[in-house]
């Protein structure tokens, strides 16, 4: 086999001094996680904000503000469809060429369509707060984004001839769902049908969402893809990936069962006790799994750590969604509520931040460490996800729990995003490219 072209060479010291550090939008256009991971953190910190202050309006019982859509549906398409497939997409259009082993896609080709992605629901952002005519624009845009984030991704699957595709796979059909979810939540808007596309949000979060975080840590982080002594899997780790997997798409079915079980009949009954059961199950292997992974492996380095919070929030998660299904049959159906902010805020939210923090730093040039910032940011992350939780049983003190909340949200995301937002602009310190 005929030897590869030579790696690089380090630029020089002289040639590191020349380098001008200014931020410019130009590049952004350098590497594809710049340019979406910028888009995402714009929207993920208007979505933040805007929320915050809806809970400061409640809690203070200042002059209702009258969104022209229900604040929660709003709340829910942003924080499901919002910030996350831009990040998945830039990660994606990063590391999986490498893994298909295929050309990647100019940047500018990628261009257009999270242009779409991020329009569209800045769009919803205030089409929600002003007329329904403008967030429903923002939907179909974001439909087309996703169509066409979603179409790129499969022509790399497709010119792929490498054996190991499964995760490439996994992911293209996440995205595939997450287009029709998009545009299912479009036409449901375009009909007034609120139920309908609370359904489709909910598919989302689990069809799109949970299917692509636990595919990308099923390949990139190490505790999930070695084997354990006990718990799921054993010593086959696609066994992981076929119960993460597995579970997520049992979850993005079963939200549409609502649809078919006859409310308060025998199988509706029957199907919140099985539906519970199945839950609580993986859940508690999710937990004794993440608890043989501790005790083979350190965790003393702070992003290993973050992630593997992160993944024990999913077994807690699967765990209060079950508990929710069986209290929702005795007259408690508000811990549905916790059990979803467990999976989002718990999850989904503290994986992001070890993922889009390592890939930043390492193709920023910094170590891929999560230094005393972003640690500290990561402990005001968990503590917002705690008082979240606490604001469920809460009657009197809920609304302050959730003003809290959402305060510590904010002093998490907004910092983080303003020191990412800050590199992507930036040309690498150490004068390579990426």
């Amino acid at each position: 086999m005929p030897p590869g072209p030579p790696a690089p060479s380090k630029p020089s010291a002289e040639a590191r001094a020349r380098l001008d550090l200014r931020w410019r939008l130009a590049h952004l256009l350098i590497a594809p996680h710049r340019l979406a991971f910028f888009l995402g953190l714009l929207v993920l910190a208007a979505s933040s904000l805007w929320w915050t202050l809806v809970q400061a309006v409640r809690a203070t019982g200042a002059a209702p503000m009258e969104p022209a859509l229900p604040a929660a549906l709003v709340h829910g398409a942003l924080m499901v469809f919002g910030f996350f497939p831009l990040f998945f997409s830039g990660f994606l259009f990063t590391a999986g060429p490498k893994w298909l082993r295929v050309p990647p896609w100019p940047v500018r080709s990628l261009l257009p369509p999270w242009i779409l992605l991020a329009l569209g629901w800045l769009a919803w952002l205030l089409g929600a707060q002003w007329h329904p005519a403008l967030a429903l624009a923002g939907t179909f845009l974001a439909a087309f984004g996703m169509a066409w984030v979603s179409g790129l991704f499969w022509r790399l699957l497709g010119q792929s001839q490498v054996e190991d595709r499964v995760h490439a796979r996994l992911l293209a059909a996440a995205f595939a769902v997450g287009t029709v979810c998009v545009a299912g939540l479009a036409l449901a808007l375009a009909l007034g049908a609120d139920r309908g596309a609370r359904r489709f949000v909910l598919t989302g979060l689990w069809g799109l969402d949970a299917m692509v975080f636990v595919t990308v840590a099923h390949r990139m982080l190490p505790f999930f893809s070695l084997p354990s002594d006990h718990g799921a899997g054993g010593d086959n780790p696609w066994g992981t990936l076929g119960l993460l997997a597995g579970a997520a798409t049992f979850e993005a079915l079963a939200v549409w069962m609502e649809a078919v079980v006859p409310y308060g009949s025998p199988w509706d009954l029957g199907w919140g006790l099985l539906h519970g059961w199945v839950e609580c199950a993986v859940g508690t292997v999710l937990l004794w799994r993440a608890w043989g992974w501790a005790r083979r492996q350190s965790l003393r380095n702070r992003l290993l750590r973050m992630f593997f919070l992160g993944f024990v929030w999913l077994g807690l998660a699967f765990l209060l969604h079950g508990a929710s299904r069986w209290l929702a049959l005795a007259g408690a159906p508000q811990w549905s509520l916790g059990a979803t902010h467990a999976l989002g805020m718990g999850c989904f939210a503290s994986l992001m931040l070890a993922m889009v923090t390592r890939v930043s730093a390492g193709h920023s040039g910094r170590a891929q460490v999560a230094d005393a910032t972003v640690w500290a940011l990561f402990g005001l992350l968990q503590a917002a996800v705690v008082l979240r939780l606490m604001a469920v049983p809460a009657e009197s003190a809920a609304p302050s729990l959730l003003l809290l909340s959402a305060v510590l949200w904010v002093a998490a995301v907004l910092p983080w995003a303003v020191r990412l937002g800050s590199w992507y602009g930036r040309l690498r310190p150490d004068g390579r490219a990426g």
